[in-house]
Formats: structure tokens, C-alpha cells, sequence
């Protein structure tokens, strides 16, 4: 098992299989990106095969990220790989969804048990805005495969930002409740240095968007966990979905942290909030027929991973590593 200094045990990591993306959202990365040389990139193999040793350390949940994978060539021969690991409970995707009517039933197939889509908007001119190059309607056609595919759960994604969409939250839960799906609101982390607006004055909490939201719907909390940072409400009359928020800033959930990550280039990031790491692809590199160094690799991250983020929206950005990069 991967156990940290403080007790967590981490058996959840997000995989970035790319930093690139055919969207530009104005929370996300800058409008002119410079990406990762392909050479930097882990191949495919390599992903596999460090799937394959995070779940022999006792991992159990790993989550497909970005970018957006669906950019990522052959990208459903990787999940199918993952997808076949004895002791995965869990093979999850987090996608903006614009490829998503393609691939939708190749990856349920393939092993991908809950999918989580990006949805900022419901209006087509704003969702153009807010993503720069994004179409509405192949979002909401991806949205509509993933619900036929049958994965286990769909999960939509938004980030509300004061003065840009705050005023569609009681119609996004709507348009989750309606179809069955979760739906999530992530309180923008000040990641990466963006000129597009102030992300202190842009900030909503999750708290004002719970008092929001009770003008429409009755929210009943749920007790149960999950194995992420969501925590869950329930709207009286729909029982099969969830309203789920994720406040870095308002609701620190650092201490029951069990997740890593790992960026496309193979740095092994131990917290959203720090630049702790390990060069992963290195050793990959330069042991490729001994998975030991990475096992020993693993485990000396667990004793460098930080206690807690420190995010202070006050202080403005305070990593230049976007969240493109980071993964998911």
C-alpha cells in the first residue's frame, strides 16, 4: 500500500495521458498555449505500464485525465489495457465531451466505469466564450452517448465564475436532474497565470451557490463519501442523481487526501497545490524491464506529500502550472 507521513492511504490517481486540448477554456490555460514536446510525452506503453505498478501498490481507482484524452491517439487501446488490471475497481475518464459521441460506447467497452464531462454553460454563445474554441452541441451530443453507453455513473462538470455564468446554476442542476446525471460545482484554484479576469473577483463559493440553489430545489446532504474531493447533496424527488460540490477554498478537504497524480510528461505530483514531485519517466526510461525503482520511486513520494494546498486567491496565482498540466 502507498501510505503518506500523515496516515492517508493513497489508492486513487489521475493519469494525464496529454497536456493538450482542443478547447481554451479561460479558467484553464491561456489562449496561446505552448505544449509539451511529443518526445516529453509518456507513450502509451509506458501509461500501462505504470497503471499496472500503481495497482500492484494497492491502487484502486485510476482516473483518465488531460488535456483532453480524447485528443490522444489510440487512446482506447490504453483504457482497454487499464481496464483489464485485476484489482482496478475503477477506470474513470474526465473529458470535455466534444469527441465523446465517438468514443463513448468503444470505451465503456473497453473498462471505463464513470465518466465526468465538462459544462459551463447552456448557452451556446457563452459556452463559445468561456471555451474559446468549443461547440455547444457536440458537448451535449457527447453528454447523450455517454447516457446510452450505460456507464456506472455521468457526471457533469462546471466551473461558475461571477459575472459569466453564475445565473445558469439552477438550470444546469436542472438539465443534470432531468437526464439522471451528477452534476458538480468546482470553485475556480488559482493555477496558472491568466490575463482573462480576476480570478479573486470572479470567485463564487460554494456556500452562496448551495443558498442559490435552495430557492429552487431542497437539498438534503448525503452521508456517504466518495473516493474524491466531492461532497454530495441530494434534490428531493431525484433520487438517481447527485449535486456534488468541490471547494479547495471554502471547504479544505486536504485531510482525507487519498490521490496523486501523474502529468503527461511522468512527474508523479503529490499535491494540487504544490510543486512536490517525482520524475517518473525518468526511471521508466532507464529500468524498462525492472519494475522495482519505480516501486521504490512510489513509496519515497509518499514522504514528500504535503500535508495540505495553501491556495489564497488574494495572493493571485500562486503556480504557473496550468491545470492542463497538472491533469484533470
Amino acid at each position: 500500500m502507498l501510505e503518506d507521513r500523515f496516515g492517508r492511504i493513497i489508492d486513487y490517481v489521475r493519469l494525464s495521458v496529454t497536456d493538450r486540448c482542443d478547447f481554451r477554456c479561460v479558467y484553464c490555460m491561456a489562449e496561446d498555449m505552448t505544449f509539451v514536446p511529443r518526445a516529453r510525452v509518456l507513450t502509451l506503453e509506458e501509461m500501462a505500464r505504470l497503471g499496472r505498478v500503481l495497482v500492484s501498490q494497492g491502487v484502486r481507482r485510476i482516473r483518465l485525465t488531460g488535456g483532453e484524452p480524447l485528443v490522444r491517439k489510440n487512446f482506447t487501446a490504453l483504457a482497454r489495457e487499464l481496464g483489464a488490471l485485476p484489482g482496478l475497481e475503477e477506470l474513470n475518464l474526465t473529458t470535455n465531451g466534444a469527441r465523446l459521441g465517438r468514443f463513448a460506447g468503444e470505451l465503456r467497452e473497453a473498462g471505463v466505469t464513470r465518466v465526468n464531462i465538462s459544462l459551463d454553460s447552456l448557452r451556446a454563445d457563452r459556452f463559445r466564450e468561456l471555451t474559446r474554441t468549443g461547440r455547444l452541441e457536440d458537448v451535449l451530443e457527447g453528454i447523450e452517448a455517454a447516457r446510452r453507453a450505460g456507464f456506472r455513473r455521468v457526471r457533469l462538470n462546471s466551473v461558475i465564475m461571477r459575472g459569466r455564468n453564475e445565473d445558469e446554476v439552477a438550470d444546469l442542476v436542472d438539465f443534470a436532474l432531468q437526464r439522471g446525471l451528477d452534476i458538480a460545482f468546482i470553485e475556480e484554484m488559482p493555477l496558472g497565470q491568466i490575463g482573462e479576469h480576476s480570478r479573486q473577483e470572479a470567485f463564487v463559493s460554494s456556500e452562496e451557490l448551495r443558498e442559490q440553489l435552495a430557492e429552487r430545489f431542497t437539498l438534503v446532504p448525503l452521508a456517504a463519501g466518495t473516493a474524491g474531493p466531492s461532497r454530495y447533496w441530494q434534490a428531493d424527488g431525484y433520487p438517481d442523481s447527485r449535486v456534488g460540490f468541490i471547494s479547495p477554498h471554502s471547504n479544505n478537504f486536504c485531510h482525507a487526501c487519498n490521490r496523486v497524480r501523474v502529468t503527461a510528461e511522468g512527474r508523479l505530483l503529490l499535491c494540487l497545490g504544490h510543486e512536490h514531485s517525482l520524475d517518473l519517466r525518468a526511471i521508466l526510461r532507464a529500468h524498462p524491464d525492472d519494475d522495482q525503482p519505480l516501486i521504490d520511486a512510489l513509496h519515497r513520494g509518499m514522504e514528500i506529500k504535503p500535508e495540505r494546498h495553501e491556495f489564497d486567491l488574494a495572493e493571485g496565482e500562486q503556480l504557473v502550472r496550468f491545470m492542463n498540466m497538472t491533469g484533470g
